[in-house]
């Protein structure tokens, strides 16, 4: 089970003042899930337009209702070997977004297995959160706990212009559960829970790389 408390402190540092990401990439797919084009920047860099357009993206994920658009799903030993899922996602997060070839293997992987009717744009966001400590008392302390090194994904519709609508899809990677980083499970959001991707979620979970 997600707790929603470890969710929202979250999306407290995905805000223009307090971001916690360093970087976005992505790749602009067609209905087939070929990719049309990609990009990936600092993510500092970005007009506050953008990165406020970005921020609510990114935010829809960890956001999104708790146990019931998303959900906590874990991996099987066998599944987090070498040429799986799981450690694509952890060579990702690892180099923070910026090996471009990592990034092309995701997005081919995900088009094979992402259902759509339509042109839709994959968005992934690299974060950095130093997880305070908590007092006995509850209170946030100034000294970091632990310093959380995380992937968001975003998957969703192609509007206008290369702008993407509501994520439909999407996930955190590792999980963040009790205030910390879990390597053996992903946190999966479906913003309709009775037509999840499910193909996606078990490409994810157990599929290796070809």
């Amino acid at each position: 089970m997600i707790d929603r408390k470890d969710m929202l402190e979250l999306t407290r540092r995905m805000t223009l003042t307090r971001t916690c990401f360093t970087r976005i990439a992505g790749a602009y797919m067609d209905a087939d899930g070929n990719i049309d084009d990609t990009f990936n920047v600092n993510f500092l860099n970005l007009k506050s337009a953008e990165k406020q357009r970005h921020l609510d993206i990114a935010k829809a994920i960890p956001f999104a209702k708790t146990n019931e658009q998303l959900l906590e799903h874990r991996f099987r030993k066998e599944n987090m070997k070498k040429g799986s899922f799981h450690q694509l996602l952890s060579l990702i997060q690892t180099c923070g977004l910026k090996n471009d070839v990592l990034m092309e293997t995701f997005y081919e992987e995900a088009g094979k297995q992402y259902a759509a009717s339509s042109p839709y744009g994959i968005m992934v966001y690299h974060g950095v959160y130093d997880v305070p400590m908590k007092s006995s008392a509850g209170d946030y302390q100034y000294e970091s706990e632990e310093v959380y090194d995380f992937i968001i994904c975003a998957i969703a519709p192609l509007l206008k212009d290369y702008e993407t609508g509501k994520p439909d899809f999407g996930f955190l990677f590792p999980a963040f559960s009790y205030r910390s980083a879990d390597r053996e499970a992903i946190d999966v959001f479906n913003r309709i829970p009775e037509h999840a991707q499910e193909g996606m979620l078990q490409a994810i979970l157990t599929f290796t790389i070809s």
